[in-house]
């Protein structure tokens, strides 16, 4: 697809102003925004082509709530500094340990995210470590750098187990589309850390959907509770693990379950006109999101009983 110089921005500004597309039409609040989780907003083509920095510009005209993840070096140059700080941002720099630097040839090294991690804290609302992906051996290294990350300003770290495409090894499961680690593998780990942040002051979050609750917060950004901010808890995570799914009348509302269509493709025009709640509830009580989210039909339909009685 062929997208016009300035397109993108364009888009991102009618969004902030409340244009909505068949996507997005249960969204009907200033929802914060996560920027960057699945290609860097800051690689090194940001240089020359300096789009992020349009973003940047519109998310500081309208201080719109953003949580942005990056591990680029461009973020931390002054003039992209300054503007970050007249943003309503959070940031999450993406660090799991030196030793996984052998698997990322040509990204900034580890002490290079360090120093960028060190540049953004002071101008953003919080900055957050993103470990992922987690691996067991890179254990004791992880509990060793959570002082680092203290000392250097975050507010708090996100963690994730490895999630492949292709079966590795025996101890690989199939969750959903990919292949991952157990998650009992993953929570003996987790506990650790979880502990030793405790002990520092920085706060855990899991952005491993099996281990959710595990979390300070079900919300994996680690932006809950900003002054100000608003984030969405008519969701799985909500609807699984923490019995306070909350759906706004919005969400209840014919033809705004649009966004379900990702997920159900041949059944796109019946998931169209139903609403997001009506959409998010049959989701929930299907094999795919008990099958996401490693709980047992026993589990789901009960909180999902307790959700349907609190929504009306």
């Amino acid at each position: 697809m062929n997208i016009a110089g300035g397109e993108s921005a364009i888009t991102l500004e009618r969004f902030i102003l409340g244009a909505r597309s068949a996507e997005t039409t249960w969204c009907d609040w200033d929802i914060p925004l996560h920027w960057g989780g699945m290609s860097d907003p800051f690689q090194p083509s940001e240089t020359d082509r300096r789009k992020s920095y349009e973003f940047l510009e519109i998310f500081a005209k309208h201080r719109y709530p953003v949580v942005f993840s990056t591990k680029g070096k461009v973020v931390a140059e002054p003039k992209y500094l300054d503007l970050i700080k007249q943003c309503n941002c959070a940031a999450q720099v993406s660090m799991v340990c030196k030793s996984a630097e052998m698997f990322e040839h040509y990204a900034p090294s580890f002490d290079d995210r360090v120093n960028i991690a060190r540049a953004l804290a002071p101008n953003v609302r919080r900055l957050i470590i993103r470990i992922q992906p987690y691996l067991p051996q890179y254990k004791r290294e992880v509990l060793d750098l959570l002082s680092l990350y203290k000392e250097i300003g975050a507010y708090g770290v996100t963690i994730e187990g490895l999630k492949i495409f292709k079966r590795s090894g025996p101890l690989t499961v199939r969750i959903g589309a990919d292949f991952c680690l157990p998650a009992e593998i993953l929570k003996r780990d987790f506990v650790e850390i979880r502990r030793e942040c405790h002990r520092l002051g920085l706060k855990f979050y899991s952005a491993e959907n099996r281990l959710r609750y595990m979390g300070e917060s079900l919300c994996c950004c680690g932006v809950e509770g900003i002054d100000g901010w608003a984030v969405n808890t008519a969701n799985l995570n909500h609807i699984y693990f923490g019995n306070d799914a909350e759906f706004t009348e919005g969400m209840k509302l014919p033809c705004t379950g649009g966004c379900f269509n990702t997920f159900y493709q041949t059944k796109a025009s019946r998931f169209s006109k139903n609403s997001y709640y009506e959409n998010m509830m049959a989701f929930a009580k299907g094999k795919l999101g008990r099958n996401i989210y490693g709980i047992s039909c026993e589990e789901r339909n009960k909180n999902v009983q307790h959700i349907v009685a609190i929504a009306g």
